[in-house]
């Protein structure tokens, strides 16, 4: 593991003085799992998920053991049994250094163990990480020397992956070089698998299922992807765009959305990644960083990279020989010679773009967690591909609970849990066509969801079986606070909203269920939505999306509402 040089060599007990004053100090000496009996030295490193500290060797290693697990140096790594990472017994990263044995780029790892109030394992003795050889080259690092580290962390995210897990934490702090002064000095390996993650399923060997998460980040903030950001389950895509992030960062020394503090950190800084283009990131870098990024950024979730192309894109970066390289390339050498056709193998059509570096104002999920039900996500549809999606899940049971709209494009959530008994839509020309809800209320049809787009057009969703006895509603050029007091004080309640340009529609009805209701002014960013939907987190329960880019949310629960208008 990496040395950082920032505690002596006493014992480790003093080292743990500075960190977890709470817990058991650190051994002073080791031996667990059949190993030799090692010294616990210096303080290597830190990490979310445990400590690292040199190990020295004290008695003689096992007969049959490998020179390498006899080494007289090693590092150890100590996880309190109390961590998060142990709830359920040694931490989940002993099973995948397990299943990654003798995987490429990934130390090895020769004994392991529980000791007093640590799980313990010890592996191999690593050198500097990219991060520590990134400042001591001044904070920048050449070219060729980041286009070897891009085409050596290809193909051992490669190996990884192929043995179906992702890394789920890349940066430079993970990337540890060999020993110094070793054959291994200028190998490049990769560390930390805490926050790995299977991307394929053990029992069918597919590709596992597709979820969001927004209340369950995992990474780091600076290098993870936008997926990461936004909850969705970790593939390979996400490796690869960590790595993308990480490269530009070795290149230019630093990344857009450094510098972002506070709660909302992670918020601002998704949306600066969202917003910042590959050509806009990769300005000063050489051409193939840019494509790099462009391809991995527009990956679909389930897509498989195509390696040989991706370490190919930094050939021209590279010196002809080998040998004289500043990182070890034999790993994405050995890639390469599958790479015959690969130019343009996957170039046949052009891909959409799903990355364009357009300012951030998409689609906002509002989400909460909940029993497993029947869902399905529809987003990015167009008015001719709308009644496609409609009625197959109408075939399948499903009805629409929430609908929403940008950039004239439609977001539709249909569910089997809605309550509904019937469900009519119409997708008007208007924004709210009043003829036809007019007749849907005489059949006993309530405006259930309803969305608005930039073109002044609408969609309405009117449904049996919901809770409403009554209802109106108001099309205006402004927000109707003065028309939304008056009702409230009839009785009626905000149950839908919807915007099409300047343009606001409020639905209020009778009987929604709601004992008080608010409205809440928030300035700036949708993003900031967040420090208010935290106060009703505990609600249970909340619908309608972001509409038209805007920062509005309805949300329910408890039998309190919340209007949040920008």
């Amino acid at each position: 593991m990496a040395d950082s040089g920032g505690l002596s060599a006493n014992n480790a007990a003093a080292a743990n003085e500075d960190d977890d004053a709470n817990t058991a100090p650190f051994p002073d000496t080791v031996q667990v799992g059949g190993s030799p009996e090692y010294k616990v030295e210096r303080k290597l490193g830190k990490g979310g998920f445990g400590h690292v500290f040199l190990g020295r060797r004290l008695t003689a290693a096992h007969a049959g053991r490998s020179a390498a697990s006899a080494a007289q140096e090693v590092a150890i790594k100590f996880e309190h049994t109390t961590s998060k990472g142990c709830t359920y017994g040694p931490p989940a990263e002993w099973q995948v250094y397990t299943a990654l044995g003798g995987t490429h780029g990934v130390p090895k790892v020769h004994y392991k163990g529980r000791q007093g109030d640590y799980y313990v394992m010890i592996m191999d003795m690593l050198g500097p990480s990219l991060w520590d050889s990134w400042n001591s080259l001044g904070q920048s690092m050449s070219s060729e020397m980041v286009a070897c580290i891009a085409m050596e962390s290809i193909s051992i995210l490669e190996s990884m992956h192929s043995k179906g897990y992702v890394h789920g934490d890349v940066k430079p702090e993970n990337f540890l070089l060999g020993q110094p002064s070793t054959p291994q000095e200028k190998k490049l390996y990769l560390v930390d698998l805490g926050l790995a993650t299977k991307w394929r399923d053990t029992a069918s060997g597919q590709h596992v299922g597709y979820d969001q998460r927004p209340d369950a980040f995992r990474g780091t903030v600076r290098y993870a992807s936008v997926h990461a950001h936004l909850g969705r389950t970790a593939s390979r895509r996400d490796d690869l765009e960590s790595l993308a992030y990480t490269l530009v960062f070795l290149h230019r020394g630093r990344l857009p959305w450094q510098g972002y503090q506070g709660d909302n950190k992670s918020f601002l800084v998704c949306k600066r990644k969202m917003s910042t283009s590959p050509e806009t990131l990769c300005g000063i870098c050489p051409q193939p960083f840019k494509q790099f990024l462009e391809i991995v950024v527009n990956m679909k979730f389930d897509e498989e990279p195509n390696y040989s192309k991706l370490i190919s894109l930094f050939d021209s970066l590279i010196g002809p020989i080998p040998s004289i390289r500043p990182i070890n390339t034999d790993g994405a050498q050995k890639v390469g010679q599958k790479r015959a056709r690969l130019l343009n193998d996957d170039d046949d059509h052009v891909k959409k773009k799903i990355r364009l570096g357009a300012p951030a104002t998409q689609w906002i999920s509002v989400y909460n967690s909940r029993q497993p039900m029947k869902q399905r996500y529809h987003y990015n549809v167009a008015d001719a591909r709308l009644a496609q999606h409609v009625e197959k899940g109408n075939e399948d049971g499903l009805l629409i609970s929430s609908i929403s709209s940008c950039s004239n494009l439609w977001a539709i959530i249909m569910d089997a849990g809605t309550g509904f008994s019937a469900q009519v839509y119409e997708l008007s020309s208007h924004f709210l066509h009043k003829e036809w809800i007019m007749e849907q209320w005489d059949k006993s049809y309530y405006i259930s969801s309803v969305a608005g787009s930039n073109n002044g057009s609408s969609i309405v969703v009117m449904s049996k079986g919901t809770p409403y006895t009554q209802q109106s509603y108001k099309v205006s050029d402004s927000f109707p606070f003065k028309w939304i007091n008056k009702k409230w004080k009839e009785g009626f309640h905000v149950t839908s909203m919807a915007t099409s340009g300047n343009r606001w529609a409020i639905v209020m009805s009778r009987s929604a269920g709601f004992s008080e209701q608010v409205w809440y002014f928030i300035c700036g960013i949708a993003l900031k939505m967040r420090n208010v939907l935290l106060r009703v987190r505990d609600e249970q329960r909340w619908g309608c999306l972001d509409l038209d880019g805007l920062s509005i949310a309805i949300l329910a629960g408890c039998g309190v509402g919340l209007l949040v208008p920008k």
